[in-house]
Parts: structure tokens; sequence; C-alpha cells
């Protein structure tokens, strides 16, 4: 048994997803209209389990943190994500995140460690959504797009943290082509490690976890 934390959360929903992630605000705030929709959702809302820990920190240290809370906490069943970004960080501590994953899934087969890092921000995934895009730019021109695609659909700059950008996604945007487009780019860069795909992102892979119970039917 699982046990409380200072959440409230028991931890005894048959689906549990424990999301970590770097950044304090832009990827928190993408996932937590997930999770929103999921606990509006009378079909699952008492069956899935969403916690998000919004973390500040780089890139191992968002797996160890996430390592001291399934210990601190007792969790010994559900699925555990490290949501990072390249960023600038040195190649070994972007890779080394996903080698963690490896051997801490030798462990326990019922808590199980993912990756969804972007190479080389969380805003390429989002620029997905509008467009099939290969060029290896700084992160600044993946904000660039964005802020332009923004304003041509009258909704003023992109800006990390803007709270509406998932609704802007939802509604403007097309997941299902951005899940195409990344599993695309991934495909094409099969057997690189996480800095050589540049650009690239998993976190349609999360995504396809959680949209499943959003849907009403």
């Amino acid at each position: 048994m699982e046990k409380e934390t200072s959440n409230g959360i028991l931890g005894k929903r048959e689906y549990r997803y424990y999301i970590f992630c770097e950044g304090e605000q832009t990827e928190p705030l993408y996932f937590e209209s997930f999770k929103q929709l999921i606990e509006e959702n009378p079909i699952y809302r008492e069956m899935v389990l969403i916690h998000i820990e919004p973390c500040g920190a780089e890139t191992m240290r968002v797996i160890g943190m996430a390592e001291e809370y399934v210990h601190k906490n007792n969790i010994t069943k559900g699925q555990i994500w490290c949501v990072y970004d390249k960023d600038s960080f040195p190649p070994e501590r972007f890779n080394g995140v996903a080698e963690r994953t490896v051997s801490l899934n030798n462990d326990n087969s019922d808590l199980q460690y993912h990756v969804a890092w972007s190479n080389e921000c969380i805003e390429f995934w989002f620029l997905l959504h509008f467009a099939y895009y290969t060029s290896n730019n700084h992160r600044s021109e993946y904000i660039e797009f964005l802020s332009k695609k923004f304003k041509e659909l009258g909704l003023g700059s992109y800006e990390k943290n803007r709270k509406d950008t998932f609704t802007i996604l939802q509604e403007y945007g097309n997941e299902d082509l951005a899940i195409r487009y990344a599993k695309r780019i991934m495909a094409d860069n099969e057997g690189k490690t996480p800095t050589e795909i540049a650009p690239g992102t998993k976190v349609y892979e999360l995504v396809e976890k959680l949209r499943r119970y959003c849907k009403k039917g």
C-alpha cells in the first residue's frame, strides 16, 4: 500500500502517472491541462491518477528528484515520466537520464520510468502542431516560429508560461499530426542518442498515454 502524500494522493487508482518537469511553469501548465480534462471525464476520472511535480532543476536532477519522491512515498506501481529539455546541457547529462531509466526499470515491472525529452526545447513539440520541421536551430527560432503563428491567428505573441498554450494548440493546431511528425523524426534518427537527434522530441509518447483518457467515449 502506498502511503498518503501531503497532497492527499493515495495511489489507489488503476492508472497512475507521476510527471516530473524540468521547468516550473511551461511544462507543468501544459500537462495540468491534460489532468483537468481527465478529471472532468466521468469515464476515467476515478480510474486515473495524474500527479505533476515542477522540479526547477536540470536534466539529471529531474530523475534524481523522481527517484527521491518514489522512495519517500513508497510508490510501487505506476509510470514515472521525466519531462526535460536539452537546452545547453552537456550530452552526458542529457543522454544520462534515458540511460538511468534502463537500469531503474529492471527493478520493478509495475513501476516504470520513462523520458519525454525535447531537443532543444518543448517549444519544438508545440511547433509540430502546425508544421513538419527538421531544421536544427537554436530554441529561440522555435519560439519565434510560434510567436509568428500565434500572431497570424490573432492571439498575440507566444511566451513561455502562457496559461492558454494548451488550448491554442488544441483549437488551432493538430495534435494528431504533431504525433505523426514526431514519430517520423524519431524513425529517421533510429539508433542515435537523444543529443544526436536535433531537433527531436519524445513528448508525444506521454501525450499519447494521456489523451486516451480525455475522450468522452
